[in-house]
């Protein structure tokens, strides 16, 4: 038995193929984004109110669209501002993490040395 891939009635080659890749282009788009941000070419409250924007948008419109081109492009731009909105909260809890395993190597060193005496 051939395996053939069923095609959605209505859909396009170029709607097939975005609605393929969309969480790959949505990633794409929220990794450059969020290096932006990281280094400071993106002013970070303005990243996270256009990112809430885009995101209300998509649950207020967005999934009222059937599936179809915009309802894709729609989806990629609401996952990728809602990765991006990620972002600070990942830096705070790296930076946390951090801190906390430098404090430690502090803790250490510090028993260390008082241990020689």
């Amino acid at each position: 038995m051939i395996d053939q891939p069923v095609l959605e009635h209505g859909s396009s080659r170029p709607g097939r193929w975005l609605r393929r890749n969309r969480t790959t282009i949505a990633l794409a788009i929220a990794i450059v984004e969020g290096v932006l941000l990281v280094f400071g070419a993106i002013n970070r409250p303005l990243a996270i109110v256009f990112a809430v924007g885009i995101i209300v948008i998509y649950l207020w419109f967005g999934r009222r669209l059937r599936p179809s081109i915009p309802h894709d492009i729609a989806w990629i731009a609401a996952v990728s501002q809602a990765l991006v909105a990620l972002i600070p909260l990942l830096l705070f809890v790296v930076t946390a993490v951090a801190v906390v395993g430098v404090a430690i190597l502090a803790v250490v060193a510090l028993i260390v040395l008082f241990s020689r005496r």
